[in-house]
């Protein structure tokens, strides 16, 4: 009975998406557990093969999501043009590429430049993703894909790391070796499941795609979005403490901090997968604007969780509440940018999310600096005033749309 219920729950899964909808999610589970299996390792990779300080493996690290900055928009603007298939198909060719630069290199000039190209090609992927899984979803399902994608990543993330530091200790080069033949893998059975259910036909039906110079116009005069950008930028010079000054953080004040750092990454991909669909269905009664101010809460009482933990058990648990913050604010600013963009314009819309990444370029550097020069307790506490303040542009993007809504209305309505 157990069996027939479940089965029927998969057969019906099935039937609500895409089948492409459900290769990418498919796809994006295999692709972040290679990538996590290397990227967080990077920083301490760099410390313990270059002589860059932690400032410099910091601008190193980030200057990939100063390349994603510009990237995204670029991508998505270009899918939008000429069709999702080939800006996604040759961005995880290149990914691939990348992963095999970082295990060829000795220095760190080649270090930055291939840091630079994984941000690229990160931000070609991520938007023109989410707007492929848009067009083929109708809009009332899109927040459940949308928290379904980032469980993917997520579920991912949970293996990847712990095997990354297995295979680190057994060769340094050898989590960016798998990485970039697991994205080589996925290019090429992608390319396979896109000709098989014919996106070039679908693409040719539902594009309006407006030129690059029209889409940079068109976004840059969103007063809305601009807030929203801000706000995510501000949040992601706090998120980026976890990604990078973390792991050197946990490194340098625990003992086996490289496994403790590992297990960190795990608990908190584990806690995404066990909680993200509870969450997601709680929040669906909320706005995005109060989903996203308890999620940034969430992400403040983690940070100074980690300034103030003392050992193993309480540094998971302030994990575990940060990642509460991940579950609630990723998918949520997705739906606030996704309320806002024009059908013909989604990707170039999604892709102006990575000008966010500015955060995660400023905040790496910003956290690399105040870990040299004061304490971690220091940083932890100054980025949970940081996550909290992220609200502040929020609202005011939320404010914007509701008055331009309502004169909408009042036009609407005038004979």
């Amino acid at each position: 009975m157990m069996l027939s219920r479940l089965y029927d729950r998969l057969r019906l899964f099935a039937q609500d998406y895409h089948p492409i909808v459900h290769s990418l999610l498919v796809g994006t589970i295999l692709a972040r557990a290679a990538s996590s299996m290397s990227m967080p390792f990077l920083a301490i990779y760099l410390s313990k093969h270059t002589d860059l300080n932690p400032a410099m493996i910091g601008f190193v690290i980030g200057a990939g999501s100063l390349a994603s900055m510009v990237g995204g928009f670029i991508g998505g603007a270009l899918s939008d043009q000429f069709g999702r298939r080939k800006i996604l198909l040759g961005a995880l060719l290149g990914w691939s590429a990348v992963f095999l630069g970082f295990a060829l290199s000795n220095s760190a000039v080649l270090f930055f430049l291939f840091s630079l190209l994984n941000g690229l090609c990160r931000s070609f992927y991520e938007p023109v993703s989410q707007a492929l899984m848009a067009d083929l979803t109708p809009k009332e399902r899109r927040f459940k894909v949308f928290s379904l994608r980032y469980m993917a990543i997520n579920v991912g993330v949970s293996v990847g790391p712990l095997l990354g530091a297995v295979f680190a200790a057994l060769d340094s080069t050898l989590p960016f070796l798998f990485t970039s033949t697991i994205y080589f893998i996925y290019v090429c059975s992608l390319y396979v499941l896109l000709n098989r259910f014919g996106i070039k036909r679908i693409e040719g039906e539902q594009k309006e795609g407006k030129s690059l110079s029209s889409a940079w116009r068109a976004a840059k005069n969103d007063v809305v979005l601009r807030y929203y950008l801000l706000g995510s930028i501000v949040t992601a010079i706090g998120y980026s403490q976890m990604t990078v000054t973390l792991s050197q953080y946990v490194e340098g004040k625990f003992a086996e901090g490289v496994t403790l750092f590992a297990v960190m990454m795990s608990v908190n991909a584990i806690t995404v997968v066990a909680l993200q669909i509870p969450l997601s269905k709680w929040t669906e009664r909320c706005t995005p604007l109060v989903t996203l101010t308890i999620g940034v809460s969430f992400y403040a009482l983690g940070n100074i969780g980690f300034a103030y933990s003392v050992g193993w058990l309480t540094i998971l648990l302030s994990m575990i509440v940060f990642t509460f913050g991940e579950i609630l604010t990723y998918p949520s600013g997705n739906v606030l940018v996704d309320r806002i963009a024009p059908d013909g314009m989604r990707g170039a819309y999604y892709g102006a999310q990575s000008f966010g990444n500015l955060g995660h370029f400023i905040g790496p550097w910003i956290g690399g600096l105040m870990l040299s020069q004061y304490d971690g307790s220091t940083l932890f506490v100054t980025m949970a005033f940081v996550a909290v303040s992220a609200i502040v542009f929020y609202r005011a993007g939320e404010n914007v749309r509701r008055i331009s809504d309502l004169r909408a209305q009042i036009q609407h309505m005038q004979p």
